[in-house]
């Protein structure tokens, strides 16, 4: 008689620190078991099995930078210095590898945060940690952080399209201004960045493009009190 084997969905993988160089395992979520139930339309996405959100952060357990495949490969020496300083010199050696709790991934997330804030990596990294933090929260039901760190994501997202230029490739990036406005309860912010991504000629990117015309509705019916539920 055959039996099917449930496979497992973590399986590890040898990455380098980008800090002291040293080689550990991380956990992954097994590709063919990344099925979202459904997705936010900020693309928070929520899933049946185990949340793969919970492991985009690396921890090195030797000096305990914490990354992501979107950090720097290598930090130079003044990076590693600021680490040092401020994070590196109070690290008390522990593994992140295998299953993650949800306080566990949130923690991993600040960790992230402080890094790349004390390194001074990429305001695009910065920007996705902060809204990272936010959707942690969303998954444990607390608006109040939740909403904190929308905002802190908003403001590091301007700051990304401030200092990249005005790119009409990068409708993702309009588009989430305009939502995380709605989500904070800016309504008209969030109608400009829409409307920008609908009327400029230069954005090709269909999807988007009707992504922010479906959110543009979803504002006139919450401007218009007939929607006093939580936003999606």
């Amino acid at each position: 008689m055959n039996q099917t084997v449930a496979l497992e969905p973590l399986y590890s993988i040898k990455v380098k620190c980008c800090n002291c160089e040293e080689e550990f395992m991380t956990s992954r979520v097994r590709p063919s078991l990344k099925r979202a139930i459904r997705r936010d339309a900020d693309f928070c996405s929520y899933y049946q099995n185990e949340n793969p959100d919970y492991y985009v952060v690396r921890i090195c357990p030797h000096c305990g930078f914490a990354s992501t495949e979107n950090s720097a490969e290598r930090l130079t020496d003044w990076q590693r210095k600021a680490f040092m300083t401020q994070i590196g010199s109070r690290w008390e050696t522990r593994s992140f590898e295998g299953k993650r709790s949800w306080s566990e991934a949130l923690e991993t997330y600040k960790l992230a945060l402080l890094c790349a804030q004390a390194t001074q990596d990429k305001e695009r990294l910065i920007a996705s940690l902060l809204h990272h933090i936010a959707w942690m929260y969303r998954y444990n039901g607390d608006e109040a952080q939740e909403l904190r760190f929308l905002k802190h994501s908003l403001d590091s997202y301007i700051n990304v399209f401030q200092q990249e230029g005005i790119s009409g490739s990068d409708a993702r990036l309009m588009f989430l201004i305009g939502e995380l406005n709605r989500r904070t309860g800016q309504f008209n912010e969030a109608v400009k960045w829409f409307s920008r991504i609908v009327n400029d000629r230069k954005i090709m990117d269909a999807g988007m493009i009707r992504a922010a015309r479906e959110q543009w509705g979803v504002i006139r019916e919450q401007m218009q009190g007939q929607e006093p539920g939580p936003v999606a």
